[in-house]
This record gives C-alpha cells, structure tokens and sequence, in this order.
C-alpha cells in the first residue's frame, strides 16, 4: 500500500480546502438557510456539541450560525421539539440527528449495565420512583427536581434526584424531550421517540461502518484515531481498525502523509474532486467546533497551536478565557478573546491576536471587520470596543474600521 506524500504549498492547501468544503466553511449556504438549513447541518456534521460557557453565544448555536444563513437560537430546540434531532452524548454532550438513534444505544446499554458516566452507585430505588411520577404525571422539568437556594460547585454537587434523573436519561430510559435554556424537560424515550426511529442495537461491524462514513463525509478525511475521537471502547477501536485496514486493501480507501508526519484516511480520489473556491472572508469560530475540536488534527493541517484557555489558571493564559479561532480563506489566522455585555448589548473585543504571517493586512482586515458585523448581529450587539492587539501596529487601523460599529 502506497501513501501520497503532501510536500507542496498547493497540495496541502487542497487538502484544506477538502477539509473545510466537508465541514461546510466554504460556501455560503451549504445547506440551505434557517429551520431546515440547521437540521441539514446537523445530519451532515453528525453531532453539535452543547456546551455551557455563556461569554458569548452559546457553542452550540454558534456551530450552525457559522454554517446557516438566517439561523436563529431558537431554532435548535424547535428540532428537539419537532424531533428531528435528539439530545445525548457523542464524544460530549451533543445534539445529533434521529437517524442516528441507534447508534446511541451501546452506549445506553453499556451505562445500564453498570458502566460508569457521571456518578458511581446510582440510587435506583429513588431512579424508580422518578420513572413512575413521570409515567403517570407527564414530563418533569429539570427545575422542578432537587431544587435549592444554595448556590452548587456543579454535576458532582447534584442533588440526589438530579442524579437520578441524569443516570434514567443516561442508561435511556428517559430522553430530553424540551429544553428551556439550559432547563432540559426529560420524557419517558418511548413517549418521545418517533415511530419511524430504527432501535435495533448495531452490531460493532454496523457501529464502525458507522463512525467510518460519518467522519469521512463531515471531515473529508480522518486519521485512525480520529475515527473514535475520544470514544473509549477498545472492540469499537479495534473494529474500526479492521474495516478501514479492509478498505484500503480494496482500494476504497488511500492514505496520504502531511509534514507533521501524521497520515490521514480518505476515500480514493477525494482529492481529484471538484471544490469550492477560497474566499476573500474571515470566519470567527466557536472553540467547540466540529473543524477545531481534534487539535491535534488542527495542529497537522493547519500548523494551528490552538487551546482553550477557560480550563487554564489566569496566570497561565496566554491569550485569554474565551478565544474563539480566525479563519481566513484556507488558514486560521488569528483568535479574539471577547465577552458580550447582554445588559448594554455590547461586545467588547478584550485581545485580538494574529499569527506570524505574511497575509495582506489591507485583506485581512477588511475581512475582519465584515466578519464582526455579522458577529455583532448574531450576538445582538450594537456596539463594539477593542482593547488590546497583536501586532500592535494594527491597533489603530482596526479601531479606525471599527468605529462606525460604536
């Protein structure tokens, strides 16, 4: 088996751009606008990632507006409700597409079989009770089980019935059938669930076709780990392993090797197709985007040292709390640390950061300012500051193109 070497400029910026046209950040509306573009979206990517980190527009939300023109929050609970989608845990916790249901189910089987997630010991006897009050009252609000004044550290601080409602919702006895903010309204599956849904378990040949096709179509290519991007199921790894070992010796599949040295998976020709071209546009991602959630893929590719920095003591950041990635045209160029002030709907640009590079500043900056007019829309800010950039000369340009944004 031979492996395609990437050693031009040319060559790595194809497969680029393969990278970024399977993850929909090339075109303008790849899958079309609004309600039904967002439930495009989401069965193409696979999954969205709920995240709670409120500096800015939710991660989730923040995923498809750089996908879907016209988007709005609301929309992803309206999928929820209209059950095109449902709530559970991907390699995090994550919105993922009904017909991907089934695929959910070793994992729920593997949890209800005394596999650990959140909490150790499960209180079954008060899990029972729930059920029965949810099977004979209706649906329970999260809001309205184990509540309290006292101000909690998080999940390991739950009250006992908040356990006991994540492990039934966990082990799939109960599904997120509503969602008030981060208020989840939990249902008996079956309630939920539509009549159409396929609930036979997969077999792990069926659950790594699965991960295999899924990657390929929303990344374009993948490395051997990054099939089962944190999925800590050595039978799964291991069929995984088997079935892409089977394509290549087909010819299904062909490998290619970038100068990191790391080698990436991909179905035969994919880099003779046609593909969109780069734009003269810059988009302000979330930290929890399905382009930039692998880092080390990220790092590979796009020679991108990105880490987000929330998790970091103060004293060790380097670039600030909440930096959100830069891509312009093929490359990221930069991240912006910025908070939104809902109260006064401003959005205050905290650090501006770009990358050694030899980019057009006239470009890039130009790019900028168009991409913080539809963030500033999307945020529902009226007005924008910056404090703080890197390299310094560009300060006073910047501030100069911002100006008219207040």
């Amino acid at each position: 088996m031979t492996i395609t070497e990437i050693k031009r400029p040319q060559e790595l910026s194809r497969l680029r751009r393969l990278a970024l046209a399977a993850q929909g950040l090339l075109q303008n509306k790849p899958y079309g606008r609004g309600l039904a573009g967002a439930r495009k979206a989401i069965n193409h990517l696979g999954y969205v990632q709920i995240d709670t980190i409120s500096v800015v527009e939710r991660a989730h939300h923040h995923v498809i507006h750089s996908r879907v023109p016209g988007f709005e929050p609301h929309m992803l609970n309206q999928l929820l409700i209209n059950k095109d989608i449902f709530e559970y845990w991907s390699h995090a916790a994550a919105f993922l597409p009904i017909t991907d249901f089934r695929f959910s189910l070793p994992y729920k089987n593997a949890i209800k079989s005394g596999q650990t997630h959140w909490f150790r010991s499960p209180d079954k006897k008060l899990m029972e009770e729930l059920l029965a009050r949810i099977r004979s009252d209706g649906p329970l609000r999260s809001r309205d089980v184990g509540a309290s004044t006292i101000k909690r550290a998080g999940w390991w601080d739950w009250k006992p019935a908040k356990k006991a409602l994540e492990q039934l919702y966990m082990q799939g006895d109960l599904m997120v059938s509503d969602r008030d903010g981060f208020q989840k309204t939990y249902d008996l599956t079956e309630r939920v669930l539509p009549s159409h849904v396929n609930l036979q378990m997969p077999s792990m040949e069926e659950y790594a076709a699965h991960l295999v096709d899924q990657q390929l179509r929303c990344h374009g290519f993948a490395s051997l780990k990054g099939l089962t991007y944190l999925r800590r199921n050595a039978e799964l790894r291991k069929a995984v392993n088997a079935l892409v070992n089977e394509r290549l010796a087909q010819g299904d599949l062909e490998k290619v090797k970038v100068s990191s040295g790391d080698e990436f998976i991909l179905e035969r020709g994919a880099l003779e197709r046609s593909l969109p071209r780069l734009k003269e546009r810059m988009l302000i991602l979330s930290p929890f985007d399905n382009s930039v959630i692998q880092r080390e893929r990220l790092k590979a590719l796009f020679q991108y040292d990105y880490q987000l920095e929330c998790y970091v003591p103060e004293t060790k950041r380097q670039y600030g709390y909440f930096c959100l990635p830069l891509l312009y045209r093929d490359e990221f160029v930069g991240r912006m640390d910025c908070k939104v002030h809902r109260k006064t709907s401003h959005l205050e640009i905290k650090n501006l950061y770009f990358e050694p590079h030899p980019f057009d500043e006239h470009r890039v900056v130009t790019a900028f300012v168009e991409a913080i007019v539809q963030f500033c829309h999307f945020q529902k800010s009226d007005s924008v500051s910056l404090n703080a950039v890197q390299p310094e000369h560009l300060t006073q340009r910047l501030r100069s193109a911002l100006k008219p944004l207040g």
